[in-house]
């Protein structure tokens, strides 16, 4: 993307900063103070952080001139802006995962992804709001932080958990962010807000130094952006093995590549009985069409590709017993938001039993994903069954049919921007890969990013 020459600073991509850095155009300081400046603006009414580091910022933008200036970048992210999720521990910066229980914590060292971006130079602007522990239901409304909005509409929810990071990329606070997906929580905020959002496969991310793991290994860090090469840029520099971490074993570093015509994708427009909302439901036939229009095969299918019932008895186990066993210690009483006193006590109802009943269960959806993606290259389906609703509600249940089961099969899956509404609103729709393709999810976003981009598209904010 090219971004036009009078363009505010804060506007521009993180692949034009990059190359604007390296021609003497732009100086990380100078995008910083534009992007502060835009802070300043629009985040008393959004709401987008549960810690700013002004100063850090400064000094890590100032340190990045300094290399320019000597012509010995770090990497790639060299002097490019990213904001972290407040459950991604950042040393040195609070770290309170929503909630009042942990707020004035400050982090002792980075998580593996947020090194991996230091290493690189990138400037961490701070902590972005994030719903308390990150189950939410639907939208970004804490008792420690408050309620975060939509910058499409400010009386409108992002969504959950990462809705901080998403309305921070589409509001024009930062070109990244990095953050968490448990259960749809990068993919669903990325589809309100018109950007792209990954959840990689299980263990291309590495991580080490992180919180506790209340949802199993479902949880996912991946990036958000306003276009596909930015997000490969962040995967690029995330990914990859750690000792530490035995699930990242295998995972080689991979690239975008030109895709071609002809893959095999099966549109799954409807689970269960779960509602899709009409707006969501022509949008995401149109990218169907669009698609075909590519040169690829699109499928359209009334058989659900996995068992939707075993799945849905089972998903609220792990995150109830998670919770359970996280506060199991501790005096959390009237300290925390109104959902989650019955999720602890669900929790503590469940057996051992319950819970490897839950895990063999989705072992079966799983597999039965599997099988469907050795028939078809790719799943498309609906981000989220419904356009965002109001910021402090929470979400109608059917928002989340799409994105909870790929967490609980370690599979890939993308968000990516479709036709609007007819009112202007974002929405997103999704395409899920066979485990370990997410390159090729990137690949095929990029192909339909040039024939449809939306770049730029931005709120009026």
């Amino acid at each position: 993307m090219t971004e036009p020459q009078d363009a505010p600073l804060w506007k521009h991509s993180a692949a034009s900063l990059h190359a604007a850095y390296r021609t003497g155009a732009m100086t990380p300081s100078l995008v910083l103070e534009s992007i502060l400046t835009r802070i300043e603006k629009i985040n008393p009414t959004l709401n987008l952080f549960a810690h700013l580091d002004t100063e850090g910022a400064r000094r890590t933008a100032a340190a990045s001139d300094a290399r320019f200036a000597a012509g010995e970048p770090l990497g790639d992210l060299d002097g490019i802006p990213i904001t972290i999720k407040d459950n991604i521990p950042v040393a040195g910066l609070p770290c309170a995962w929503g909630s009042n229980l942990y707020k004035g914590r400050i982090a002792e060292a980075d998580e593996l992804p947020v090194a991996r971006l230091r290493c690189q130079g990138a400037i961490i602007l701070g902590k972005t709001n994030v719903s308390e522990f990150t189950l939410g239901r639907g939208n970004l409304n804490t008792l420690a932080f408050g309620v975060t909005r939509n910058p499409w509409d400010p009386g409108l929810t992002p969504g959950a958990s990462t809705g901080g990071g998403a309305a921070a990329v589409a509001s024009g606070v930062a070109p990244l962010a990095l953050g968490t997906d448990g259960g749809g929580s990068i993919r669903r905020p990325a589809s309100h807000t018109g950007l792209v959002g990954l959840k990689p496969s299980t263990g291309r991310v590495a991580r080490i130094n992180g919180l506790p793991p209340i949802l199993h290994d479902f949880e996912i860090i991946g990036p958000i952006a306003r276009t596909v090469e930015d997000l490969a840029m962040v995967l690029a520099a995330t990914e990859g093995a750690h000792p530490l971490d035995r699930q990242s074993h295998g995972f080689q570093p991979g690239a975008m590549r030109e895709v071609g015509t002809g893959r095999r994708i099966l549109y799954v427009a409807q689970l269960g009985d779960m509602i899709v909302e009409p707006e969501v439901a022509a949008s995401c036939r149109q990218a169907a069409a669009q698609l075909e229009d590519l040169g690829h095969q699109v499928e359209f299918s009334e058989n659900e590709p996995f068992d939707v019932a075993l799945f849905e008895k089972h998903w609220p186990v792990v995150g109830a017993a998670g919770l359970a066993w996280l506060l199991k210690d501790t005096d959390w009483q009237g300290k925390v938001g109104e959902p989650y006193p019955p999720m602890i006590e669900k929790g503590r109802s469940l057996s051992a039993i319950d819970y490897v009943e839950a895990l063999m269960a989705y072992r079966q959806v799983y597999a039965q994903l599997a099988a469907r993606l050795q028939e078809f290259d790719f799943i498309m389906t609906p981000s989220a069954g419904a356009l965002p609703w109001k910021a402090e509600d929470y979400a109608p249940p059917y928002h989340r049919a799409f994105t909870g089961f790929v967490n609980a099969a370690g599979l890939p899956a993308i968000s990516i921007p479709g036709p609007a509404s007819p009112n202007g609103l974002p929405i997103g729709f999704q395409l899920i890969g066979a485990f370990g393709q997410d390159w090729e999810l990137l690949s095929l976003a990029r192909q339909y990013e040039r024939a449809h981009p939306w770049a730029h598209l931005w709120p009026a904010i």
